[in-house]
């Protein structure tokens, strides 16, 4: 018997049990579109982990107060960056093109009758070029404004929606803890960042903020939050790194244990990358157990029907068909059903992936890679689970067959 002959029995012998054929599909199917779609999903979750940090701006490093073994732990940590120490990153560190600090505090606001708890972050006109910031409508602050601590501020674009709705807010008032701002400038939609939301902040230059709404002066200067700071490009961010840790080592006569803390945005995005990889490994191989089930489940229902067709399995040895022809057949039974159930979960996962990429922020991806991995897995499972009860029925004595029959 040919090859196309041992097919066309097969797809008969499945299709006259259309219910049980399903069945029996049915954990291919569950296993390939779970494995589809969790991959999708993982590697949707590591585009938008990379956009998020690349919104903050290129090659940017934060530096943050406390020490890295601190920072991890819950103890409160005292601010130790300055003003002055952002002043000097600038002016002594070579491989730096702008530094940026910032000071931030939630603090009501109001216009009118509106009023608001908003993130009012204090900084200076680096701010724009370092966090990739733009501006809409208006202008940001200047040099000047903040020399002068000025009462001037720019709101970003939610803000803007929420305080003043439609009407156009330059030259209109805010209070922030009862100090009058001018509204000087609109910033670009920025969108959120690992679910804070940018664009709902109100930027005042760094000594009005200290000044007027925080008060946050030490014996050091006028204390910061944090500093951002951008390096040259890609190739100068590590020593970038040093340089400012050495120029901050200095200025605070660190003997034992930095009491600052750098970040490289680089890094963060590595570590990210790899957690989001290991997920999306983990919960593949989880998915890939519901494979493992419908091989069984494949071996099973076609232990059954060598059980059942044993007369028909006698009677076409007895007239002269092979063990290899009856091996041949049952093993083509098998692949037919994993590889339908391959197709059609692929298909599922394919259409889950989409509308996953379609309802939320993950812009999840299909992989042709996890197609042909999960088409070929099915497959395979099919193979091997359908080679015992195949062998089985290959091994059939004629004459028992007829008799048992």
């Amino acid at each position: 018997m040919n090859i196309v002959e041992s097919v066309n029995m097969a797809v008969k012998t499945l299709t006259a049990n259309k219910l049980r054929s399903t069945l029996t599909m049915l954990g291919i199917i569950i296993g390939n579109a779970s494995v589809i779609a969790m991959v999708g999903v993982g590697q949707g979750a590591q585009r938008y982990a990379s956009e998020q940090f690349e919104s903050l701006g290129p090659n940017v490093l934060f530096i943050i107060p406390g020490s890295e073994e601190a920072n991890r732990s819950t103890i409160d940590i005292p601010r130790s960056l300055t003003l002055e120490d952002a002043e000097a990153i600038e002016t002594q560190v070579p491989t730096v093109t702008a530094v940026a600090p910032q000071l931030q505090s939630q603090q009501p606001v109001t216009t009118g009758s509106k009023r608001s708890s908003i993130l009012i972050l204090g900084t200076t006109p680096a701010f724009t070029e370092v966090r990739d910031f733009d501006v809409e409508r208006g202008r940001f602050f200047t040099e000047l404004d903040v020399q002068r601590s000025n009462r001037v501020a720019a709101l970003g674009s939610d803000t803007a929606r929420k305080l003043f709705g439609d009407t156009n807010p330059i030259g209109q008032q805010i209070r922030v803890k009862n100090v009058s701002f001018e509204v000087i400038g609109v910033m670009e939609a920025k969108g959120a960042f690992l679910g804070n939301n940018q664009d709902d902040t109100v930027f005042i230059p760094l000594t009005t903020m200290s000044s007027r709404i925080t008060g946050n002066q030490s014996p050091y200067g006028t204390e910061v939050t944090f500093i951002s700071v951008s390096a040259k490009d890609e190739q100068t961010i590590n020593a970038a790194q040093f340089q400012i840790a050495n120029l901050l080592r200095l200025r605070h006569k660190v003997t034992n244990e930095d009491d600052f803390t750098i970040r490289n945005q680089k890094d963060a995005l590595e570590i990210v990358g790899n957690v989001t990889g290991a997920l999306t490994l983990m919960l593949a191989a989880i998915a890939g157990i519901s494979l493992f089930v419908g091989g069984i489940g494949i071996m099973n229902i076609m232990l059954v029907s060598v059980r059942e067709r044993t007369q028909e399995i006698g009677l076409r040895k007895a007239i002269g068909a092979s063990q290899q022809d009856i091996l041949t057949q049952f093993m083509i039974e098998a692949i037919i059903l994993a590889a339908i159930g391959g197709v059609v979960g692929t298909a599922i996962g394919v259409g889950g992936v989409t509308l996953i990429s379609a309802v939320t922020p993950l812009k999840a991806g299909v992989s042709p890679m996890a197609i042909v991995l999960a088409v070929g897995v099915s497959g395979g499972i099919g193979l091997f689970f359908g080679v015992f009860p195949a062998r089985q029925a290959a091994k059939l004595d004629p004459i028992v067959a007829l008799r048992s029959a």
